[in-house]
């Protein structure tokens, strides 16, 4: 039976040793999940830029020195090594997956440390509202969107969402508790037709794993860190690594 890391330092330790592998959802609950995206120096300020401009998708967590790989807001862990899963982007086209990107390290990288909805599900379950990924065990579905986002030099592209179904009672309250949550998100996007955001069909996510919508639910949707991955590879950027989907960097920090 897979084993469930409520500790973050250990869940941690368990990416960097090989022995955990999956989707972060539902572990070290009560704890900010983050996305990565890492980038040369060249390009980080003009990253930085579109993240502050787009901050319900990108909301900032931390940005770690050039070269740095301990984040602040995990002491002692290694942004290189601590990830279920990385993603390599080269001119835009994904190159590669790796479990860990230790060998491609250089001194003149940035890394990003982007909120994720993640952070904030525990609190939902504990108001009693069901996650029907967490239930059945899969990633969130996450789509790409037609909304744009506010560019920054050569970062330009549309939001991605994370979406969620909710029982339509149910909407308000999580309202009310992801707006304490301005670092994972925050509150949803949107919520309803999925047309609206010119998502044409839900049960083909573009990143995660569909789950089925029932009679009394309507769809969620929250912006996605995911959007960082995108955009980067949208912009033809030389280089960009960022966790795989549903891997995320677990820090110590509350939500």
């Amino acid at each position: 039976m897979p084993i469930h890391h409520d500790d973050p330092a250990t869940l941690r330790q368990a990416c960097r040793t090989g022995a955990f592998d999956r989707s972060t959802a539902g572990h070290a609950p009560g704890r900010i999940q983050a996305n990565l995206a890492i980038l040369p120096q060249a390009d980080a300020f003009d990253f930085l830029l579109f993240c502050q401009r787009n901050p319900q998708a990108c909301p900032l967590v931390e940005v770690l020195a050039a070269g740095a790989r301990e984040a602040l807001a995990a002491p002692g862990s290694d942004i290189a090594t601590d990830l279920p899963g990385y993603r390599v982007y080269r001119d835009g086209q994904l190159a590669e997956e790796r479990t860990d990107v230790a060998a491609l390290w250089r001194t003149d990288l940035v890394a990003f440390l982007i909120g994720c909805s993640f952070s904030f599900e525990s609190a939902l379950q504990d108001a009693g509202i069901a996650l029907r990924h967490l239930q059945l065990g899969r990633n969130v579905a996450m789509y790409r969107t037609d909304v744009a986002c506010t560019p920054a030099g050569r970062f330009a592209g549309e939001m991605v969402v994370s979406m969620r179904p909710i029982r339509s009672r149910d909407v308000a309250r999580v309202v009310e508790i992801c707006a304490r949550f301005p670092n994972a998100h925050g509150v949803p996007v949107h919520v309803g037709n999925p047309q609206a955001l010119g998502i044409a069909d839900l049960a083909r996510p573009d990143y995660g794993d569909a789950v089925e919508i029932l009679a009394d639910e309507v769809p969620v949707f929250w912006g996605c860190g995911v959007t960082a991955q995108w955009v980067a590879q949208r912009s033809a950027v030389p280089l960009c690594i960022t966790h795989a989907p549903g891997k995320m960097f677990v820090t110590d920090l509350k939500g």
